[in-house]
């Protein structure tokens, strides 16, 4: 298990949702809100490397709030 931390001030809530479920074909992951924090609890269920697939949701949901953010909805 991996344990992924995402600062409420840099990512988008709605763009690291979208990011745990784009790889759950990959991951089993729990996504939970703390103060000030999303984290993001990741086991792979594939035959895919976890540290790998923590690193890919990672990019997946900085693209997604770079995305949000250039429509103007973060």
């Amino acid at each position: 298990m991996i344990e992924l931390r995402f600062l409420e001030e840099l990512y988008s809530g709605r763009a690291i949702d979208a990011a745990v479920k784009a790889f759950e074909g990959f991951a089993k992951a729990e996504l939970r809100r703390e103060p000030g924090v999303f984290i993001v609890e990741l086991t792979s269920t594939s035959e895919h490397d976890e540290t790998t697939i923590a690193r890919e949701l990672e990019n997946y949901a900085l693209g997604a709030t770079v995305e949000e953010g250039r429509a103007g909805s973060v």
